[in-house]
């Protein structure tokens, strides 16, 4: 989950806000965000979606068979 928690963070200060204040604009709690930001693997991907809405990106499910076609 490192990618995504570098991503994150870099978008989140490009914009120039903080934990707090990106969290309440996307409209997940503080939590979240921090637990993105530290590459938490436990993370609820509605959650995550809320987050990378954002900046216009969302997680989908993959079958890891069509990654190797």
């Amino acid at each position: 989950m490192k990618g995504l928690s570098e991503f994150v963070k870099q978008r989140r200060k490009e914009v120039n806000l903080t934990q707090e204040e990106f969290a309440e604009r996307a409209g997940v709690a503080l939590t979240v965000v921090r637990k993105i930001e530290q590459g938490k693997t436990n993370l609820n991907m509605e959650k995550v979606n809320l987050v990378l809405k954002m900046f216009g990106h969302e997680l989908v499910p993959v079958n890891s068979k069509e990654l190797l076609e």
